[in-house]
């Protein structure tokens, strides 16, 4: 069970695999052509259908985000192989190209089906649970059989065997995941939209609990590491922030005025999954993976499902206030008085970004008056970039990148600590402050580098 429980872990670490990006262009752009001898020998319409089949798939692939976890930076498309370490030991994607020999190529698609439903490999044994095979296990058949025609016609074969786990025995023994399987993963059933009125929301709920498997980050798990909530229907805990993985917090999702999307419009959802920066705030962490290698590539439709469900989910703390823009921060750096403790670490590193108002610019560099990630419960993600930087890529429709470069390298835990407090009490933010110590223990778990510079530049300051 220890074993099980540590793996699970990983799960939202797996979806930061930035290596993965330098794959999804080849994979995306390049798909596998059906053997020309059996392509001529159908009907044309047969490969009409067998075409738009093998497109749906490549699609809810993207949908899936499937490349982030089956791909290596120097590595094929899908051929698997990329580490992620664990505190028992290190696990390794599978290739699941349609090789025959050491990809999913000789699998029927009963047996691809019960692997990505089920999460039980054709051999019987339990897949690590860091496949979300939870969520997936609502995926209608329709959608498996195009995700099997693109995995099986669509995706180049690659012969790149398996990486066998390192993890010691008595350990790596698989028999306690079938437990786990067994006592937290629903079985396999086809998506129920009829408990939802609106159709476009019921769209929604099926990409966010299923292929999108947001659960996996943005939900609260128990002691065992099963997610507290696989839908909205089974309590108020689906989507409500996840816990520090990586690093990072994931956000609640829900309509909590001032730590979820509460604020947020349905546009300002879509435009956010779309670009990855809105009025508000600027994807960071491994949402930035996310947005990159699916949301960005799915349709205007899907996107506004997938708000519009959102949108749907009530707050967890109806004592939670909407925020109020307080401009006393912003008068008095304005004024020359950096007193407070922290102004003058924001005056000095923050401002030309993000203002003396905290408001940010639009759409460029994320609003910190308002931002939930600012006011939340957790200081893990602020403290982490102000510690290491991030930078948010450009996508189709917004091709700019802007780069927050790290602060790790000149300011010491308590500069942190306070410029932290001060982002977090200002501007009408209501967040609870923290100790150097906190930044300390933060600081441990990250690489802190200082910015390469061109040649010639100098670091002083």
């Amino acid at each position: 069970m220890k074993k099980m429980i540590e793996i699970q872990r990983v799960a939202w670490a797996i979806k930061r695999a930035r290596a993965a990006s330098l794959c999804v262009a080849a994979a995306m752009s390049a798909p596998f052509a059906v053997h020309a001898a059996t392509a001529q020998s159908q009907p044309q319409s047969q490969r009409q259908a067998d075409a738009a089949l093998i497109a749906h798939g490549e699609y809810l692939a993207r949908a899936g985000d499937c490349i982030a976890c089956h791909s290596t930076p120097a590595g094929k498309p899908f051929a698997g192989g990329l580490k992620f370490d664990t505190p028992i030991g290190a696990i390794y994607s599978t290739n699941i190209t349609p090789d025959r020999t050491t990809g999913i190529g000789s699998w029927t698609f009963a047996q691809f089906d019960r692997a990505v439903r089920a999460g039980v490999k054709p051999n019987g044994d339990t897949l690590y649970p860091a496949m979300p095979y939870p969520s997936y296990a609502r995926l209608t058949e329709d959608d498996m059989h195009a995700l099997y025609a693109y995995f099986t016609q669509g995706v180049a074969p690659v012969n790149q065997a398996n990486r066998a786990v390192d993890i010691v025995w008595p350990l790596s023994m698989r028999w306690p995941l079938g437990i786990w399987r067994h006592l937290f993963a629903p079985e396999p059933a086809t998506f129920d939209a009829t408990h939802y009125a609106d159709p476009v929301v019921a769209r929604g709920a099926y990409l966010v609990q299923g292929l999108g498997h947001c659960g996996a980050c943005h939900t609260p798990r128990a002691v065992t590491m099963q997610e507290r909530s696989l839908t909205d229907l089974d309590g108020a805990e689906f989507l409500a922030g996840g816990a520090t993985i990586d690093g990072w917090v994931p956000s609640s999702l829900r309509a909590n005025p001032r730590t979820g999307i509460g604020a947020w419009s349905e546009a300002d959802l879509v435009q956010f999954l779309k670009t990855g920066r809105t009025q508000h705030n600027a994807a960071f962490g491994g949402m930035t993976d996310v947005v990159q290698h699916s949301m960005q590539h799915l349709s205007d439709a899907d996107l506004t499902a997938i708000a519009r469900y959102l949108k749907t989910l009530p707050s967890t703390d109806p004592k939670e206030t909407p925020y109020a823009y307080s401009d006393s921060a912003a008068h008095a750096l304005r004024t020359g008085d950096a007193t407070a403790p922290g102004a003058a670490v924001y005056r000095d590193n923050c401002t030309a970004c993000h203002r003396s108002d905290g408001r940010g610019y639009n759409r460029v560099f994320p609003a910190l008056g308002g931002n939930p990630v600012v006011q939340g419960k957790d200081a893990t993600s602020l403290i982490h970039v102000l510690l290491t930087g991030s930078t948010l890529e450009g996508t189709k429709t917004a091709p700019s990148s802007f780069t927050m470069p790290p602060f790790g390298w000149r300011l010491n835990d308590q500069e942190v600590a306070d410029v932290t407090n001060f982002v977090r009490t200002s501007w009408g933010n209501t967040g609870s402050t923290v100790s150097a110590s906190d930044v300390a223990k933060i600081r441990k778990t990250v690489s802190v580098h200082a910015p390469e510079m061109p040649p010639g530049a100098s670091l002083s300051h």
